[in-house]
């Protein structure tokens, strides 16, 4: 299984266009040696107790050693679908992604390529917005938790020990994710894993 480093950098590939093509991907990834995870179904949890749906426009800023890429998005989520759609600065579609909870159908820009693989960024998106327990339960061999930061919020993927429940002070998360506010859709929010020279910054528009 590819690991998430290796298509972080193409995830984002701004200014493109022409005739669309339609995949379903696979819903498991690989985001480190020995740490899988398989997307997570929508639950109520994602929405908030008092909400039956959810859209969000967002900026988000991909930042890698040798490149910069910006994406402007459009997030629809239901208590049965999730739909996130993919524009290019100038207007350019990129990608439609739609996820049911169990499968997930990618159409996206011929230009793209068989490169672009839309699972590593709805697992990303579910890193971000999805609650600890739903993550934790399709995430193998690491632990997703809070830890103490200088921001208003911070979670983080941290390596798993022999008990799960264990995380020692000292460690440091793989992936770390910082949010500016506690209500997660309304924050700016960055994530960075340093291993893969990555970090994405994501703005509510």
């Amino acid at each position: 299984m590819p690991k998430l480093s290796c298509y972080l950098p193409i995830l984002l590939l701004a200014l493109l266009s022409g005739c669309s093509q339609t995949f379903e991907r696979q819903t498991c990834v690989a985001l480190a040696a020995g740490v899988n995870y398989c997307l997570a179904p929508i639950n109520q949890q994602v929405l908030g107790n008092d909400q039956q749906a959810l859209s969000a426009m967002q900026k988000a800023s991909i930042q890698t050693e040798n490149s910069q890429h910006e994406l402007l998005s459009q997030l629809e989520l239901s208590q049965q679908q999730l739909t996130l759609v993919g524009l290019a600065p100038l207007g350019q579609a990129l990608f439609t992604l739609n996820y049911d909870g169990q499968s997930l159908i990618s159409e996206q820009s011929q230009l793209l390529g068989e490169q672009f693989k839309a699972e590593y960024l709805l697992a990303i998106m579910q890193l971000i917005y999805w609650p600890d327990n739903s993550i934790n339960q399709h995430l193998e061999g690491a632990t997703i938790s809070h830890y103490s930061c200088d921001a208003a919020l911070c979670r983080g993927l941290f390596f798993a020990k022999k008990d799960l429940n264990e995380i020692a002070t000292s460690q440091q998360p793989f992936v770390s994710i910082r949010y500016s506010n506690l209500a997660q859709w309304q924050a700016e929010v960055k994530l960075k894993i340093p291993a893969a020279d990555f970090q994405l910054n994501i703005s509510p528009l």
